[in-house]
């Protein structure tokens, strides 16, 4: 009975250590080119997403009906302008597709401007999309739904068809570049991890192997770091959110009132000792 028990507990152990990388082996993951380019295939989730860096020119194929999914980085005091072109096949009806971007927490993010919902008409060969969001702040309150660093998500679909143009081919080019808005988009504030999938399992067993090396090699936490879903970030790293030109013209400021407060002080303190005073007074 002892030895029952004995062997039980040993295929249950080993059960629980190979279920970790079971799991991470059976993740889906978005293609990419063989030369490590842009991917060219798009996920069907947001955990599926197809992670594409800025500048990149991604493409996928895929139906009418399919939802597609691409992530990218954006840091504090970018502002992403998402582009998307889909490519329609030669025959169909009037078809809307649109063109949505959501944050790390998964909250739709407005655009300022762009044509993110555009209706093509019977017989068109494509239709282009696209959404200039807000610059990200490095900092926000938790109640406001402002763009924060982290990871984005890009889905496009259509909304609108007949049931005749249902799982029709199509293929999808998507591009996200940015502008630099620089010191006038500035907040004093800073997360302190970005919005990534992942950062707090990463962050987590960061501190259980920090506290004991004994116990990250006992309660799997080692084998947890292997779940961060991502790994795309802006190049150079994330930004700290606290340096932008601001302090820059902060200084500048500074010293012109400096300079002023002197001038004005050698203009009104006069050329000295008044006539009209006796000496020794």
């Amino acid at each position: 009975m002892s030895i029952t028990r004995v062997l039980s507990t040993a295929l249950l152990a080993v059960g629980l250590a190979a279920a970790p990388a079971v799991a991470d082996d059976a993740s889906p993951s978005p293609s990419a080119s063989a030369a490590g380019g842009a991917p060219t295939q798009a996920g069907t989730s947001f955990r599926t997403a197809a992670e594409i860096d800025q500048g990149q020119q991604a493409t996928a194929s895929g139906s009418t009906g399919d939802y597609l999914y691409w992530s990218f980085p954006a840091d504090a005091g970018q502002r992403p302008d998402v582009k998307a072109t889909v490519k329609l096949p030669d025959s169909h009806a009037g078809q809307t597709w649109q063109l949505d971007v959501y944050d790390g927490l998964r909250r739709r993010q407005a655009c300022q401007y762009g044509a993110q919902t555009r209706t093509a008409a019977q017989g068109a060969t494509s239709v282009e999309l696209a959404c200039v969001m807000r610059t990200v702040r490095a900092w926000s309150e938790p109640w406001a739904d402002d763009p924060l660093p982290g990871t984005y998500y890009i889905r496009l679909t259509v909304v609108d068809l007949t049931s005749a143009d249902l799982g029709q081919p199509v293929s999808a080019e998507v591009k996200v570049d940015s502008k630099d808005i620089g010191g006038s988009a500035a907040v004093d504030g800073s997360l302190a991890e970005p919005l990534v999938p992942g950062i707090a399992v990463k962050s987590a067993s960061d501190d259980s192997s920090s506290s004991s090396d004994s116990s990250s090699s006992d309660d799997g936490s080692s084998s947890t770091k292997s779940a961060v879903l991502s790994s795309i970030e802006p190049d150079g790293g994330w930004s700290s959110g606290w340096w932008s030109d601001r302090w820059v013209w902060t200084g500048i400021g500074g010293v012109l009132a400096a300079l002023a407060g002197i001038g004005g002080y050698a203009l009104t303190r006069g050329s000295g000792r008044p006539s009209r005073v006796p000496p020794g007074a």
